[in-house]
């Protein structure tokens, strides 16, 4: 089994914002799969079954507290950090965009922050950093002149939007891609054009 958890903010407030991009790449595999989200692991969270079984989790503890549901999940399966895939939005990235990452750094995003602090035991378990986990990051532009915590709550423009609607779809193919093949060949084949984008 694959765990990917999709980072965002709970409720309809949030739902179209541009912080909310992982769980919006998340619903389109629910959608896809005709699952329906059920509660567990302080969020919601529902299978799908194909080659690989994935178990998809939107933390509904708000982005700055997702560790806590990401760690319950990787727990109660039993599963370590090489199982996990974070998807989450990235300004430093043109809106839809993305860009796979087998580790590296949280970036300054502070979703990814409160996963690595509660990645330790597993780190730990495996001999690995606990930045040792993959992620996907999605672009949704930078601020410009918008504070930061007003940009990220805010919606999309439609042009943006536009751009994003591609950059979803294409996201959830490498979420697939990434729980058949590895970190490594869903870098190569989905990570193209996207080079030297991501700080």
């Amino acid at each position: 089994m694959k765990l990917v958890a999709g980072l965002g903010n709970p409720g309809a407030e949030y739902a179209r914002t541009r912080h909310n991009a992982g769980f919006m790449v998340l619903d389109i595999l629910a959608q896809q799969a005709g699952e329906r989200w059920k509660s567990g692991f302080d969020g919601l969270c529902c299978q799908i079954v194909g080659e690989e079984k994935i178990l998809l989790l939107k933390p509904a503890t708000f982005m700055n507290r997702s560790g806590q549901s990401v760690a319950a999940a990787l727990r109660f399966h039993a599963l370590s950090m090489a199982d996990l895939l974070v998807v989450v939005d990235d300004i430093y990235l043109p809106c839809g965009k993305i860009r796979m990452r087998a580790g590296g750094s949280s970036g300054g995003h502070n979703g990814l922050s409160d996963v690595q602090r509660h990645m330790g035991p597993f780190a730990n378990a495996a001999g690995q950093p606990a930045t040792q986990y993959a992620r996907l990051r999605i672009g949704i532009g930078e601020p410009g002149r918008v504070p930061l915590e007003a940009y990220v709550l805010s919606a999309f423009s439609p042009g943006q939007w536009a751009e994003m609607q591609t950059g979803l779809n294409q996201a959830a193919d490498a979420v697939q891609y990434w729980a058949l093949h590895g970190v490594e060949k869903a870098m190569s084949r989905f990570n193209v054009g996207n080079e030297g984008l991501e700080k």
